[in-house]
């Protein structure tokens, strides 16, 4: 993952929050690499880059992501003349024990792509069109939903089957409308892990003539965790050929990759964009492959730890717990 490939070196930019006594409880970034944590202002201010630079908004990520295609580049560039110097050596790593990362970004909105592993389909029972008389199809899963690694992931007291779903999570860079697949990922700003954690027994109403309710089922509060950090676009050489992980106590649920997507983010993308505008910071969870819990008849309960991982990105881990009364 943090290796040079093909000339490209390895980063990330993650947003942490300081464990040091006394200090300011406020969000920072930091660049991630070979596991470790540097603070971006640090690093970028040993570059003597600033405001002038562009390189203001680097140091809320958030911020950064809503205008990735005016500064994007440059915070990029900037990162590996950091990189080729060996700054961040110099600036010094952030000691382990002294920050908590935090969720790498607030997306704006959450599109969620259902179905898009053959695979998955066939354990979940659902029926098909062939791929040629379809497309994506995409439903939105609430913001607030989103949670860091390393925090609790909360059982609502009236779900039954809550189910583990582990995905590449599309962060938007730039706006678009009528993207055309051939020129998608330039609207791509980079990637990082989502776990579309799933009420099944919630996805489903009898109370309407409509039967899939996604929206109730998917959006609780920390149904999203979401991290470690963000992976800018350039970095991932091939994103449709990522191997993607999900274990439960240790034990593998899913290990697969993201070359079985049926409609790939491409499609995805220019599919969505015909819809709506797509704005900078929009995220888009491309699907998950087989192994999740419905299709195994096991389901989340309080006490279980959940590590989702995708190659070339990192992992994000969460403890399942009880709502507190």
């Amino acid at each position: 993952m943090e290796d040079k490939e093909e000339g490209v070196t390895w980063f990330g930019l993650a947003t942490y929050e300081s464990l040091a006594p006394g200090a300011v409880a406020a969000r920072r970034t930091a660049l991630v690499q070979h596991g470790r944590l540097y603070d971006l202002e640090a690093v970028l201010r040993h570059m003597g880059a600033g405001a002038e630079d562009g390189l203001a908004s680097a140091q809320d990520l958030t911020a950064l992501l809503s205008d990735w295609y005016v500064h994007g580049e440059a915070v990029s560039a900037a990162v590996r003349r950091a990189l080729d110097a060996g700054v961040p050596a110099k600036v010094g790593a952030l000691a382990t024990d002294s920050y908590r990362l935090c969720v790498p970004y607030q997306p704006g909105r959450i599109f969620a792509t259902a179905s898009n592993f053959y695979e998955h389909a066939a354990e979940m029972g659902t029926k098909l069109a062939p791929r040629s008389e379809s497309s994506p199809y995409m439903f939105m899963k609430a913001e607030t939903s989103v949670t860091a690694t390393g925090t609790d992931v909360v059982l609502p007291p009236h779900a039954e089957r809550v189910d583990w779903e582990v995905e590449l999570a599309v962060v938007i860079g730039r706006p678009g409308r009528h993207v055309p697949v051939e020129r998608a990922h330039e609207w791509i700003a980079g990637y990082t892990v989502i776990n579309d954690v799933s009420a099944r027994d919630l996805n489903r109403r009898t109370d309407y003539p409509f039967t899939h309710d996604w929206f109730r089922g998917k959006s609780f509060d920390t149904f999203a965790p979401l991290g470690p950090w963000f992976v800018p676009r350039d970095v991932i050489r091939d994103p449709q050929n990522l191997r993607m992980t999900l274990s439960v106590n240790g034990e593998s649920m899913q290990d697969d990759t993201t070359a079985g997507m049926i409609f790939n983010i491409a499609e995805q993308i220019a599919y969505l964009s015909e819809i709506l505008t797509l704005k900078p910071g929009d995220l888009i969870a491309t699907g998950t492959p087989t192994g999740v819990g419905m299709g195994r008849g096991v389901y989340l309960k309080a006490g279980d730890v959940m590590v989702a991982g995708i190659e070339g990105i990192g992992a994000i881990e969460n403890r399942v717990v009880a709502q507190r009364k």
